[in-house]
């Protein structure tokens, strides 16, 4: 009888654990409305505070016409430089690996990025994730955008595991 309690008990609290886990994203999503409503320009340079909020040093808003994949740079609190790419997209658009093919072909080569990092305001591909993960790039969907939003730090993000992690549902226009 013990035994059965206790199992119970710790399949009540793995549910629980997921409930709180979903509960969280949702309330991480609901307070990026208003990144949905920025523009561009804005996206890059609410990106480079947050890139600020968690010690980064040097960090400058670099995104123009002819950026070569680069909106932000900066230097991680470790000294590591830090390259990022935004994309701030509708909710229900997805990045696709070209994109990250783009960023990547200039991240390293023509911005001696450490850390390439990609920001967008909505869902990676499939594909789009295995290129990251074969590449080492970081990627930031709107979920972690909502997470980094609410506080989570710069270096946690950094040390997920894109192969893994996140998905590439689309999200609906009213979700």
């Amino acid at each position: 009888m013990t035994g059965t309690l206790v199992r119970a008990g710790r399949r009540e609290a793995a549910a629980e654990k997921v409930r709180l886990a979903e509960q969280a994203r949702i309330q991480a999503q609901r307070s990026l409305e208003a990144v949905w409503a920025m523009s561009p320009m804005e996206f890059e340079e609410y990106v480079a505070g947050l890139c600020r909020r968690d010690g980064c040093t040097e960090v400058r808003r670099v995104g123009a016409a002819k950026d070569l994949g680069a909106d932000v740079i900066g230097r991680l609190p470790d000294g590591r430089k830090l390259v990022v790419q935004c994309q701030r997209y509708a909710k229900h658009r997805t990045v696709g690996s070209p994109d990250l093919q783009k960023s990547n072909g200039t991240a390293r080569s023509e911005h001696g990025a450490d850390i390439p990092l990609f920001v967008t305001s909505c869902k990676f591909t499939k594909q789009a994730r295995a290129f990251a993960a074969r590449h080492a790039l970081v990627l930031v969907d709107v979920d972690l955008l909502g997470f980094w939003n609410s506080g989570t730090a710069l270096s946690t993000l950094l040390d997920l595991d894109i192969g893994r992690t996140g998905t590439n549902r689309k999200l609906a226009p009213g979700d």
